[in-house]
């Protein structure tokens, strides 16, 4: 059966069939290849796409911006404070306008029920970069990077360190349960994910023939893994009187040398970054200074690693956002 996602808006991945994500992953890997043989592709030339942002972002804005200007799209980025959503003007309006102007929205933000809402009366595609629960464009990205590395999804064994409660958190282990692969959330107890997700992925998964798993015991949740998956400690937004406890509480879980030597020989190394494996930005320093610490997350030795994949993961946020666009524009 032939996939038609036009029209359609990417809020999660819990609204997607297997099917319509291998039509992404399959579309994102044409892309990928015209754009490194300089194969023009602006098949979506006239059509004009919204980034609408209330968290600022590197990789998600380039990816959308890039993506559009390869499709011959126009682009307007609205940077944190530059519209009136929820200020001046509620959601609902805003959806409303930026639908009869635009083709599709992309929002990057923090409330799941806040970009649903957009989608709800936009009446064009919306495309959500991240909210406080999910993070949907991020997983194709990672799926797309898993199976350049091993050549299939089905039966990886996948392991996320950290806080394992968080939009990443969520959607890996949605994105896995999906596609098949053994999910192991490596995690303290207090930053397991939400019960209610956790059973509604198990189904998922049993459908799926794979695995769903919470550990706090990081030798057993990164033994024979293939891949190992971390996030900053301190998201986006939260204050700084988190830092202090969510370290204290982290620090088991740094990735390093041994937890790659636990996982499988051929084990490779994932991160959405931005990542604080040195001292090398303000952030790093003063965490250094406060808590004497010059790793968090992942230890330089890793992130500079062969093993290390999260290069090639940042550019494939580009290759899976064009794929999205021109599935559900085109």
């Amino acid at each position: 059966m032939s996939v038609n996602l036009r029209g359609r808006s990417l809020l999660k991945l819990l609204d997607y069939t297997p099917s319509e994500i291998r039509y992404l992953l399959d579309l994102s890997k044409n892309f990928k290849d015209l754009k490194r043989t300089n194969t023009p592709h602006k098949y979506l030339k006239g059509k004009n796409i919204a980034l609408l942002f209330e968290k600022t972002s590197t990789r998600t804005r380039c990816s959308f911006e890039v993506a559009g200007y390869d499709l011959g799209m126009g682009v307007t980025y609205l940077e944190p404070g530059s519209s009136q959503m929820g200020k001046k003007e509620s959601i609902k309006d805003t959806a409303r306008v930026l639908g009869r102007m635009y083709d599709g929205i992309e929002y990057r933000g923090f409330s799941q029920d806040l970009v649903e809402e957009l989608s709800k009366y936009a009446k064009v595609p919306v495309w959500n970069g991240l909210t406080d629960e999910f993070h949907p464009t991020q997983m194709l990205a990672d799926l797309l990077t898993i199976e350049e590395n091993f050549g299939y999804l089905k039966g990886i064994n996948f392991t996320y360190m950290g806080d394992a409660r968080n939009n990443l958190g969520n959607s890996l282990m949605v994105a896995c349960a999906k596609m098949g692969l053994n999910f192991t959330s490596c995690a303290p107890k207090e930053l397991w994910p939400n019960k209610e997700l956790v059973e509604e992925c198990q189904k998922i998964a049993k459908d799926s023939n794979c695995t769903i798993t919470l550990t706090e015991d990081v030798k057993e949740g990164t033994k024979n893994a293939d891949v190992i998956y971390t996030d900053i400690w301190v998201s986006m937004g939260e204050p700084e009187e988190m830092w202090a406890p969510r370290i204290n509480l982290l620090k088991p879980y740094q990735v390093n040398d041994e937890v790659m030597n636990n996982a499988s020989k051929n084990a490779i190394f994932m991160h959405c970054l931005p990542s604080f494996h040195n001292r090398e930005t303000t952030i790093g320093e003063k965490i250094y200074e406060k808590f004497g610490i010059s790793e968090m997350e992942v230890t330089d030795s890793v992130f500079e690693s062969k093993r290390s994949k999260v290069f090639d993961e940042a550019e494939n946020r580009m290759h899976t956002i064009k794929a999205v666009i021109y599935a559900t524009l085109c």
